[in-house]
């Protein structure tokens, strides 16, 4: 299972990645792919971002059962404390 999170993207990258998975809000995506795939629709939002973020959430060999990545200014700041991931609001300066 995977899960993107995208926020402040475009409706057509929105709409590409409904081909692939589901949307049960806007912006958020879930489904079953594999790793290819999932490394493949990762590239594409990473190309379509534009001054967007994106969070993407799949299933890894870490304590946790998961991994993290991020990519442009996300509200939330994931950081690795010892091998977990933990998720910090960002302070705005």
């Amino acid at each position: 299972m995977v899960v993107f999170i995208l926020q402040r993207v475009s409706p057509s990258l929105r709409g590409e990645l409904t081909r692939w998975l589901l949307q049960p809000h806007t912006g958020l995506f879930v489904g079953t792919v594999s790793a290819r795939v999932r490394q493949r629709l990762w590239a594409r939002i990473d190309k379509s971002l534009k001054g967007g973020a994106a969070i993407m959430i799949y299933p890894a060999a870490t304590e946790q059962g998961f991994a993290i990545e991020t990519n442009g200014h996300t509200k939330k700041l994931i950081e690795d404390m010892e091998g977990l991931m933990l998720a910090k609001t960002r302070v705005l300066k």
